[in-house]
């Protein structure tokens, strides 16, 4: 049995080899003593190097990054929130609904100043957290949300703001282009602008889902026990809700709609260790980070030189593992 220290040390090791990966492979392949170079001085030994890193390759990883943590923390606390092994900010519709807010954002002639930029996450923000609420709403029976009604409260809902969402890039022919490279995960947006733009964001939600450990603990008894534990639930789940929605807004704003990562992460940090939400939401945070670089890199490479939405690698891999999950969580409902 590894200690808490081992596994955190695992985890991190995982990230910062996955981050340096994710530095290296593109069209052009930066050999490590560049990076390492780039990132003790501030400068590669030559101009061209310098370049990529600091205007390209180093800001798209850190975005790609600060996504994957979002993604995998956010999946961790709707998983727990709910209790329901199936939740994931794609699957109940949470990015879709990002997505339609991010959209309208980009289509409706806002200023295309600093103030419009940063508007963009707080638009996502909103569309997540109406689509949230409203999938529980559909979901709920009496006091429970069973699995079935919520994946398809979010299909229904999911499906209703990705129609929306195609409506207003028909009606934003210039951005089509953009949009639709977005909505496959492959966000087109370089430099650092995007991330210094989603960051705060992603920080705030995280930081309080990191603080919600024991609560999360706690609700797994059920409301009334929690309640009687002496849990201020409905507040708690509101805290929740909000915190979780903002991090996957921020990160669906600029990085587009990637799923599966939140369903994915969090459920192998639960079969490797264990249930306990304090361990669990940072395990799943450096998790998803993790993942998301590796699939970032495969998409530069896998035909090189033509980068794949990476978007399209966590869903090729994801789907599986959903129905895999699925036909689990089904067997155990029936014995």
């Amino acid at each position: 049995m590894k200690t808490t220290s081992q596994i955190y040390l695992i985890a991190l090791s995982l990230l910062a080899g996955t981050f340096l990966l994710s530095v290296a492979v593109g069209a052009v392949f930066i050999p490590l003593n560049e990076m390492l170079t780039v990132f003790m001085r501030g400068v590669a030994s030559s101009e061209a190097y310098s370049s990529i890193l600091l205007k390209v390759r180093i800001p798209h990883t850190v975005l790609i990054l600060i996504t994957g943590a979002a993604l995998g923390g956010s999946g961790a606390a709707y998983q727990g929130l709910f209790r329901n092994p199936l939740a994931d900010p794609y699957l109940i519709g949470v990015a879709s609904g990002a997505s339609l807010g991010a959209v309208f954002a980009m289509s409706a002639n806002w200023p295309n100043g600093l103030l419009g930029f940063y508007a963009i996450p707080v638009a996502a923000f909103v569309g997540s957290v109406v689509t949230v609420f409203l999938v529980y709403y559909l979901a709920r029976v009496g006091k429970t949300v069973p699995a079935t009604t919520m994946i398809l409260a979010g299909v229904a809902v999911s499906s209703f703001a990705t129609s929306l969402t195609s409506f207003l890039m028909l009606r934003s022919s210039g951005e089509l282009h953009r949009a639709v490279s977005w909505l496959m995960g492959g966000g087109t947006m370089g430099g650092w602008d995007p991330v210094l733009a989603s960051l705060p964001y992603i920080l705030l939600g995280l930081g309080i889902l990191l603080s919600s450990g024991h609560a999360l603990n706690v609700l797994q008894f059920g409301d009334e026990q929690a309640h009687n534990l002496g849990l201020h639930v409905e507040r708690t789940k509101l805290i929740l809700i909000l915190a979780a929605s903002l991090a996957t807004a921020a990160a669906v704003s600029f990085s587009g709609v990637i799923g599966f990562v939140g369903l994915i992460v969090p459920h192998v940090v639960r079969i490797l260790w264990g249930t306990d939400y304090r361990r669990m939401v940072p395990l799943s945070i450096l998790g998803g980070a993790s993942m998301l670089l590796a699939a970032d890199a495969l998409a530069r490479t896998v035909l090189a030189p033509q980068v794949l939405p990476v978007g399209i690698i966590t869903a090729l891999a994801g789907a599986p593992f959903f129905l895999w999950l699925l036909r689990s969580v089904r067997n155990q409902a029936f014995g």
